[in-house]
């Protein structure tokens, strides 16, 4: 497995656990009636997944891992 490949591998496994939290936060919403701290924990773990995800992307199009179509 060549870099790129693992990179794209590691980008759609993180988007994964994004929408996982998400879901996470989700039904915390919903079932939680006490005063719980798992939705704000949920929603900050996919907030700094979201802003690593980003960071992540940046970086792999200045290594020239990933490139634009231009469609």
């Amino acid at each position: 497995m060549d870099i790129v490949s693992a990179f794209k591998f590691l980008v759609i496994f993180i988007l994964i656990i994004i929408l996982i939290s998400l879901t996470g936060g989700l039904h915390f919403l919903i079932k939680d009636k006490d005063e719980s701290t798992r939705l704000a924990r949920s929603l900050t773990l996919r907030v700094i997944l979201s802003v690593f995800l980003f960071i992540l992307l940046f970086f792999g199009y200045s290594m020239g891992w990933i490139t634009p179509n231009f469609i």
